[in-house]
């Protein structure tokens, strides 16, 4: 497991959980230890990002070094120190 942080990138839709925080760190890690302990500071955060089995919502796009998640490890993805995780809603059009 890397030691060290790693920085969040909060959407506006989320950072009322954040107290209006763009950013936050937490401990690097797999993507769902960094989810693990966003929830952990900012409680109600893992709902939000996550389905009741446990998965990425279908809405919720997560980002690692500009890496979309989903084409890595998903939630295993690895985090390492320094990096950027950015949480990004989908977008909806028509």
């Amino acid at each position: 497991m890397p030691e060290g942080e790693v920085t969040v990138r909060v959407p506006a839709q989320l950072r009322s959980l954040t107290a209006g925080n763009r950013e936050v760190t937490v401990p690097a890690g797999s993507v769902l230890d960094v989810i693990k302990a966003l929830d952990a500071a900012h409680p109600g955060l893992q709902e939000r990002l996550l389905d009741e089995t446990g998965t990425l919502r279908r809405f919720v796009n997560v980002f690692v070094a500009d890496e979309d998640v989903r084409f890595l490890d998903g939630l295993a993805t690895v985090v390492q120190p320094g990096q950027a995780v950015s949480i990004v809603p989908a977008v909806a059009g028509g």
